[in-house]
């Protein structure tokens, strides 16, 4: 069986690696013209894809979820009558800020370790990299299965806000960090000679040169890094919880909007809540988009 299914891998390698040279055969063979048309059909093509099944979700989401918005469903206290989102939305802001406040200065200060005071190619260097890439591929049931462990049981927090925070600044922590190093790494090191060249110390040039004109990349990853927070299930069901009630301390469980949506369309009863709860959940996004990229941009400029 072992040595059939490294035969059938030989052979659909084979497959794909004749299939490649035809291809480059028969592009070689077009005029140069309808080479280049050809070659400009398919990102459009994939361009128009992605904008289509974007378009579709939302619509969908919309169409499904408008009419059962009510301010029943904006009740400060969730029951079966009501089942307010408004406890979820309150959780999920708590969240996003915490995990915010915990892995965005570390992540950013690691970044900035890296590029602007490591040697270049250090055995340091290349370790830490290697390990944020590698937590940046652990799947968020594996997140949930720690922290449950680690939190939840070893050190007694129970399911908690807390706990859940936790967990999700360890899961977002690799995404802020590479992508700041990255945005870090970007700046042109003339800048850097500048602001040397003028009499600036490191620090001064770092946080006065380097990090306003690597902010735009910055607060990229801090928004993908939101995105993750908000739609996070998995992690928090076994950190966090899912008691439906606004938490009244940082000990005390709670569940987020994506686990409202989530708890909801399992149970089969509220279906149409599931869908407005998506569509608020939407529009957070859009909203904590459209408000970081603005910030980003007027640091960028100050």
């Amino acid at each position: 069986m072992k040595y059939t299914l490294i035969n059938l891998f030989f052979r659909v390698g084979s497959v794909l690696r004749w299939g490649a040279r035809r291809i480059a055969v028969f592009f070689r063979r077009l005029p140069r013209r309808i080479e280049d048309a050809v070659l400009r059909f398919f990102p459009w093509l994939a361009a128009i894809f992605t904008f289509g099944a974007l378009l579709f979700l939302i619509g969908h989401i919309l169409v499904n979820g408008i009419p059962y918005i009510r301010p029943s469903l904006f009740a400060l206290e969730y029951n079966t009558e009501n089942v307010s989102l408004l406890p979820a939305l309150v959780t999920t802001v708590f969240m996003v800020i915490l995990s915010l406040l915990i892995a965005a200065p570390l992540g950013l200060f690691t970044a900035i370790y890296l590029v602007e005071y490591a040697k270049r190619g250090s055995r340091l260097v290349r370790l830490v990299r290697v390990t944020a890439e590698t937590l940046s591929g652990i799947p968020s049931i594996v997140y949930g299965l720690f922290g449950s462990l680690f939190f939840v049981s070893w050190l007694g927090w129970g399911y908690s806000l807390l706990a859940g925070t936790l967990t999700l600044s360890i899961m977002i922590l690799p995404l802020i960090m590479r992508t700041a190093e990255e945005s870090l790494k970007a700046v042109p090191d003339t800048f850097r000679e500048g602001s040397f060249g003028l009499g600036a110390g490191r620090l001064r040039t770092v946080f006065r040169i380097v990090l306003p004109a690597a902010a735009p990349g910055i607060f990229a990853g801090i928004i993908l890094a939101m995105g993750r927070i908000v739609g996070e299930t998995a992690a928090l069901i076994y950190t966090a919880g899912t008691v439906a009630q606004i938490p009244t301390s940082l000990l005390a469980s709670g569940r987020t909007l994506a686990i409202h949506m989530y708890a909801l369309s399992s149970e089969g009863l509220y279906t149409g809540q599931a869908y407005a709860t998506a569509v608020v959940l939407l529009v957070l996004v859009v909203g904590i988009n459209a408000l970081s990229a603005a910030l980003a941009k007027r640091i960028a400029k100050g």
